[in-house]
């Protein structure tokens, strides 16, 4: 059971030490004198330490109130690291899931654009061989060959046609025989397919 810690009042202890000098003073010396002297100084004694105890208990429960005020900050200063700290672990594990994710799509569509640049590639190389073998036959006809668009022999033949039959109305078979003559003969260049090359050219720089 704890004790009751009254507070000193200096004042009353004075008194009562000063009553007792006084009384020790007013006998005739003995040795009732001398334990009232010793009395006396012994409560001065013991009441300065009391006082320099009360001073240092009330110095010490300053600096308790100080640490518990303090360990009170630094909890709430801990509690609000963790919190951070935890965050921070949050966003670090979400920014390394999207930079993953990231780079997962940039690798998908890296080899997408490989597949592309090597599909692009190859049928470059085939357009490119279609065209150096284009250009071989044409150089092996040389002079002896004109290139003429299909269009233009079929609109030929059609006027040659239109002419032999007006040749044939009139009665002109010399001029009628003479275009059935070209009509054949543009007819025979349609049928050999060598005006096929000129298209083919023409579907390679569409491409």
């Amino acid at each position: 059971m704890s004790a009751t810690v009254m507070p000193l009042q200096p004042d009353s202890i004075t008194e009562a030490v000063d009553f007792l000098r006084r009384l020790s003073r007013m006998m005739a010396g003995g040795r009732n004198a001398e334990m009232l002297l010793q009395a006396a100084a012994t409560i001065d004694t013991l009441t300065r330490r009391a006082v320099a105890a009360e001073e240092l208990l009330d110095r010490e429960r300053d600096e308790t109130a100080k640490i518990l005020a303090l360990r009170e900050v630094a909890e709430m200063a801990a509690d609000n690291l963790m919190a951070e700290v935890e965050a921070l672990r949050t966003q670090l594990a979400d920014s390394a899931w999207r930079a993953e994710t990231e780079r997962s799509q940039f690798a998908a569509e890296a080899r997408r654009l490989r597949a592309l640049a090597d599909a692009a590639e190859a049928r470059l190389a085939d357009v490119q061989a279609e065209f150096a073998e284009l250009r071989a036959t044409f150089d092996a006809l040389g002079n002896t060959v004109v290139v003429v668009p299909v269009e233009i022999l079929r609109l030929a033949h059609a006027q040659f046609d239109h002419l032999a039959d007006s040749f044939a109305r009139n009665g002109d078979i010399i001029s009628q025989t003479i275009c059935d003559i070209g009509t054949c003969t543009i007819e025979q260049a349609l049928s050999r397919g060598k005006p096929a090359v000129q298209e083919q050219l023409h579907g390679l720089h569409a491409q």
